[in-house]
């Protein structure tokens, strides 16, 4: 794969009705259709379940929605988007924001789960995990409970030489503390990552 590839055009799609205003990206123009209509689709998908998540946790009434998104990794053939929901409805004491992520190779369209990025038998999960405990302890980030380990499945976005674990509100840390964010430099996980995935691609010189 050559490394100084161009980024890929990205179109800002909108979903508009009353109280409700969301921006999500779509790619366009990619030399496989059908790479492209499957990332599309996953990106709608995301933003689609966001939505859905604010309508299982607000409480009926004049809620008021807004969306947007914003692109981590646009080279070398790797795309990586996050996107993020506010909802609000005016009874709740404060509103609630949902983040999603879509990371995906251009040319086949695939879509990264977090196992995809390391070598099959790898203990991605441990590594991880631990690296995570270092950043809370160094950076002193306060948790709802003694954080243990990341799900197999954990949310992440890849960004230029890093990978970004994150978690949602709630999920480990008090609300006012936000989206908890860990980068980790793909260096520091050379010795586990998969050889032709996407982390290897993006820490190749």
């Amino acid at each position: 794969m050559e490394l100084n590839r161009l980024p890929v055009t990205v179109l800002t799609r909108t979903i508009t009705r009353p109280g409700t205003s969301i921006y999500y990206p779509q790619l366009s123009g990619l030399a496989n259709q059908q790479a492209e209509t499957q990332i599309n689709r996953a990106l709608l998908q995301t933003v689609q379940g966001l939505i859905h998540e604010q309508q299982r946790v607000q409480v009926q009434g004049n809620t008021q929605m807004q969306g947007s998104y914003e692109i981590k990794n646009n080279q070398r053939g790797i795309f990586s988007a996050t996107m993020n929901n506010y909802a609000y409805t005016p009874q709740m004491a404060h509103g609630m924001t949902f983040l999603g992520s879509v990371s995906a190779d251009v040319d086949t369209g695939k879509l990264f789960a977090l196992r995809d990025l390391f070598k099959p038998g790898s203990d991605y999960i441990k590594v991880l995990s631990t690296m995570i405990k270092a950043q809370i302890k160094q950076r002193q980030i306060p948790t709802l409970s003694d954080f243990t380990t990341i799900k197999p499945d954990q949310d992440f976005y890849l960004a230029d030489k890093t990978l970004v674990i994150y978690f949602q509100l709630y999920e480990i840390t008090p609300y006012y503390v936000g989206f908890p964010m860990f980068p980790i430099s793909v260096y520091d996980l050379e010795p586990i990552i998969k050889e032709d995935g996407p982390l290897s691609i993006l820490a190749a010189s």
